[in-house]
């Protein structure tokens, strides 16, 4: 590492500090540039280079977390959490929790109640699956081993929300695309996400990735106009909720290294290959 990366790193690495200790205080990008010494532009650039996210977005994540906590485990209002996490008022944490979570404040202190969520199993030629949907679409597809684990794993990811053990319409569509070959219809199947705002970036981006075709992390990073942010993207690719649907297994490393998968890597490669076979494609 030379002197001037050395110092980049160092003076990021105490931004982040600082951002930690005084998120309450919500600083501005003005503010940290001048802790830093550098221009709100230079280091507006240098900290997205080095933390993979601009300041704001950064800042947003640690009041998020810092808000959630409130919520889940301390039961505080919606004005108690904006108050105490440095904001002017709920309309800011609604807006904080919409562009990131995906859901308002109350509907995560809620945590999904009221949501009502049919699931069912299936065997296909890459394992055995638990898929659920919404009624507005899947909102999870997940291989297993275990039907236990299987359902505890979809409880943890929507709590308090009432599962019905009962295949639908959007299951059967699904499937048809996960059986059925490597056609990419996707326009028939209704999905139903929760997510960042740059998670739901990602996941698009993959849904447009051709059956068959590979594409890098940094690809990926490029069209979701976040250049250099490889590794936050390979982040929210970890996190989809949608197995295969939502095809990371299409996402490989700029040398051509298949990668990691969620799922094991022995099933991202089985899946790449029977792509490749339908298409009459080779690797």
């Amino acid at each position: 590492m030379n002197n001037l990366a050395h110092k980049h790193y160092q003076i990021i690495a105490e931004a982040l500090d600082f951002i930690k200790s005084n998120f309450k205080e919500q600083p501005s990008l003005e503010v940290l540039a001048e802790k830093a010494n550098l221009s709100p532009f230079h280091f507006q650039k240098v900290f997205s280079e080095w933390a993979g996210t601009s300041p704001k977005k950064f800042l947003q994540f640690t009041s998020l977390e810092y808000a959630k906590r409130l919520l889940r485990d301390h039961q505080a209002t919606l004005f108690e959490t904006a108050i105490e996490t440095g904001l002017s008022g709920t309309s800011r944490l609604h807006d904080l929790f919409i562009t990131i979570e995906g859901m308002s404040p109350a509907e995560y202190k809620n945590g999904g109640i009221n949501l009502s969520i049919n699931y069912s199993f299936a065997q296909t030629i890459f394992g055995n699956i638990i898929i659920a949907s919404t009624s507005k679409g899947i909102c999870y597809l997940a291989f297993y081993e275990d039907p236990a684990t299987a359902i505890s794993l979809l409880q943890f990811n929507f709590p308090n929300s009432s599962l019905i053990l009962q295949e639908d319409e959007l299951h059967k569509n699904a499937l048809r695309i996960l059986q059925g070959g490597v056609q990419n219809n996707l326009g028939q199947i209704k999905l139903h996400l929760k997510g960042t705002d740059f998670q739901l970036k990602v996941w698009e981006a993959l849904l447009k990735i051709p059956s068959g075709k590979l594409k890098t992390y940094g690809a990926i990073a490029e069209s979701t106009e976040s250049p250099g942010a490889s590794r936050a993207v390979g982040t929210a690719i970890s996190k989809n909720p949608v197995a295969f649907l939502i095809p990371c297994h299409r996402v490989i490393q700029s040398s051509g290294v298949i990668g990691g998968y969620m799922w094991g890597n022995t099933r991202k490669m089985a899946m790449i290959g029977w792509e490749a076979a339908k298409l009459g494609f080779d690797y």
